[in-house]
């Protein structure tokens, strides 16, 4: 189970049975708005309600890469673009929706839906 404290700290909960151990993952310190899983499980997109993603990778342990910085205090929302683990979506209050590469966080594209966008 992963979670995600206010102060931004990715948590790693191990339960088994009754039993849990408690492994802190990644500090990114800024407040995580969320979690999201790549497809194959391989990668979590940390989503940061001020327009940041970062990157952990479960099976390495390493610390959480910056891959983007919207830069946007209207940012919403981040995932996958399946199939595959190289490309994120991102939308914003004003209904923007943006492509960027998760190799390097290269802005690749963006469509404006038109209307406000509420999740």
């Amino acid at each position: 189970l992963y979670f995600s404290a206010q102060e931004g700290i990715l948590i790693f909960y191990h339960i088994k049975e009754l039993q849990y151990e408690m492994k802190i993952c990644a500090d990114i310190s800024q407040p995580i708005s969320s979690l999201v899983f790549s497809p194959d499980y391989t990668s979590l997109l940390l989503v940061t309600d001020q327009g940041t993603v970062y990157s952990y990778k479960p099976a390495h342990s390493g610390e959480a890469v910056k891959l983007l910085d919207t830069s946007s205090s209207c940012f919403l929302a981040a995932d996958f673009l399946t199939p595959g683990n190289n490309y994120c979506v991102s939308v914003t209050i004003s209904g923007e929706v943006q492509v960027w590469s998760l190799e390097d966080g290269t802005f690749l594209s963006k469509l404006n839906l038109g209307t406000e966008v509420h999740v």
